[in-house]
């Protein structure tokens, strides 16, 4: 979640998400919601958001945006289509504002400018730089070493980038992720003031990790966990 002069934006909504979001804030107080990819672990918890949306107790006054990549609307109508027909409406269209994002352009959100490079991934995925009261975050999304992310991230307060492979796994292909050292090469090329390592699997350990980035990012470097915030 990314908020930034009373905007509150949230960049994918894979499984466990929902749940988390709730903790911090209420599901009426959300702008948007915003889609990198079409990866079942990046948006799948938009199907318990809706049944919040149309049944929960405080019912948001206006459809919540829900911005998502080109071909993105149609894979998800093809997934919600299989579900058992109710007798009303559409099923995405009856709480979300449904809209596909023009990667080549930016988006104004309230407050929060949104802007995307794409990454090199399985499937066709963009990074996001959110842009806020002179601050910005980059999120990488999922991404193998991409000139492109580091670039969109150029200069960035935080950058928000996935560690997904071990160092082991660093030169397996075909490839569509990032280790800890290259997540920290990209955020060094891009001169980010902080690194942020997220997207990793929960076997692995937090402080090696942090010491395989920092063999190659001198800035400040953390490790992402459920329930991490951070100020800008």
């Amino acid at each position: 979640m990314i908020e930034g002069g009373g905007t509150a934006l949230l960049a994918d909504l894979g499984t466990g998400a929902f749940a988390n979001l709730l903790a911090h804030r209420p599901l009426g107080s959300l702008d948007a919601v915003l889609i990198s990819h079409m990866h079942a672990d990046h948006f799948l918890d938009v199907i318990p958001m809706r049944y919040a949306l149309k049944y929960g107790d405080v019912r948001p006054a206006r459809k919540l945006p829900l911005y998502l990549p080109p071909g993105g609307e149609a894979l998800l109508r093809k997934l919600t289509g299989a579900f058992p027909r109710e007798p009303y409406g559409d099923f995405l269209g009856e709480v979300f504002d449904l809209r596909t994002y023009d990667p080549a352009r930016a988006l104004q959100i309230g407050a929060v400018s949104v802007s995307f490079a794409p990454t090199s991934h399985y499937v066709t995925t963009f990074a996001m730089r959110f842009e806020a009261c002179g601050r910005s975050v980059t999120y990488s999304a999922d991404t193998a070493p991409d000139e492109n992310v580091s670039d969109l991230a150029r200069g960035a307060n935080v950058f928000l980038c996935e560690a997904t492979l071990s160092q082991l796994a660093e030169e397996e292909l075909p490839r569509g992720h990032s280790s800890a050292r290259q997540a920290a090469r990209m955020a060094s090329n891009a001169g980010v003031e902080r690194l942020i390592l997220t997207h990793y699997p929960s076997t692995r350990d937090a402080a090696a990790m942090a010491t395989e980035a920092r063999e190659f990012f001198a800035g400040s470097l953390q490790v992402a966990d459920d329930g991490f915030t951070y100020e800008v």
